[in-house]
């Protein structure tokens, strides 16, 4: 099994892919000195397309250049934020993921240039997000704001905000890390306050499958305890065969004990309805906790509620 010499990285060219990409780079340099790495910077239809995503195919529209890329043979590893990797389809045919680096902080963020938190905002105040899963939530806790629709990576989005379009933004924490611009966070809002999406905060490298040279180069990346989580939240995304419109959220931790449960939900796009599950693995194995958890909710109604959501 021969170690690569040049390893060639297909990514989203939005500033935030491409510091995701210098991460990977940074800790492949580490682990294995001897490989030279090179950036394949690929446009998505999701960075093209500022409309609603349920029009461009949801969340595939930013992933389906990437994976073209690692098919057609132009790059060798794909760098994906987990959280853009729909899970209610498999990954292309003859490609897999090597592996899940550490994981970030899952948390959203409110972005408001005064610097007040979500409880101090004002009766009517714009809140920018194209998030269904926010959107949702917003409504159910907080039911006196307002959600304007805001697509654009995260630097267009604060541009956006600067310019008057919205009041204020919700954002990944992560994100804002990995560009540099955790100063402009008002609040980072607990699970409990906004429950993250599935696959939150985790770069995943996917490769082709028959390039074992390649993933066992790459898998040195992994992180155990975020495959664990990445592996129930993706399996029970997968069994609730949730769309790019529904308000669905979860997430599995390891404790520090080495204990994995995971907490999920299920809304209606108004919040007034909100189904709730919570289990510990125990001796069940990630993929088995996450399909226990989406028929939790299936038996609490969620197949109803998906579907009743037009896509």
């Amino acid at each position: 099994m021969s170690v690569p010499e040049l390893i060639r990285i297909v990514s989203r060219d939005s500033p935030m892919a491409l510091a995701q990409v210098d991460r990977v780079r940074a800790e492949l340099a580490a682990a294995r000195p001897n490989v030279r790495t090179e950036v394949v910077p690929v446009r998505t239809t999701g960075d093209k397309w500022l409309g609603e995503l349920s029009k461009v195919e949801g969340k595939g529209a930013f992933t389906k250049e990437v994976d073209a890329a690692l098919l057609s043979g132009e790059a060798d590893v794909a760098v994906h934020c987990l959280k853009d990797v729909p899970a209610d389809r498999p990954l292309p045919a003859g490609t897999v993921f090597a592996a899940f680096l550490r994981r970030d902080d899952v948390r959203d963020a409110l972005v408001h240039p005064g610097g007040l938190t979500l409880d101090q905002l004002a009766p009517g105040t714009r809140i920018g997000t194209s998030s269904v899963r926010r959107s949702a939530q917003l409504a159910a806790g907080h039911p006196h704001l307002r959600c304007v629709p805001f697509r654009g990576n995260a630097n267009r989005r604060l541009e956006k905000l600067a310019a008057g379009e919205a009041d204020a933004l919700l954002l990944a924490a992560s994100g804002l890390e990995r560009i540099g611009r955790t100063d402009v966070i008002s609040e980072v809002l607990s699970p409990e306050t906004m429950m993250p999406p599935v696959g939150a905060g985790i770069l995943a490298l996917q490769c082709r499958e028959g390039d074992t040279g390649l993933i066992d180069t790459v898998s040195a990346l992994g992180h155990p305890d975020t495959h664990r989580e990445a592996t129930a939240e993706r399996m029970f995304l997968h069994v609730l065969q949730g769309h790019c419109n529904s308000p669905i959220a979860g997430y599995a931790r390891v404790d520090r004990g080495g204990e994995l449960s995971l907490r999920a939900c299920v809304f209606t796009p108004d919040g007034k309805t909100r189904l709730n599950a919570h289990e510990w693995a125990g001796r069940l194995d990630p993929a088995t906790l996450g399909t226990s958890v989406a028929v939790s909710l299936l038996r609490q109604g969620a197949r109803e509620i998906i579907d009743g959501i037009p896509h």
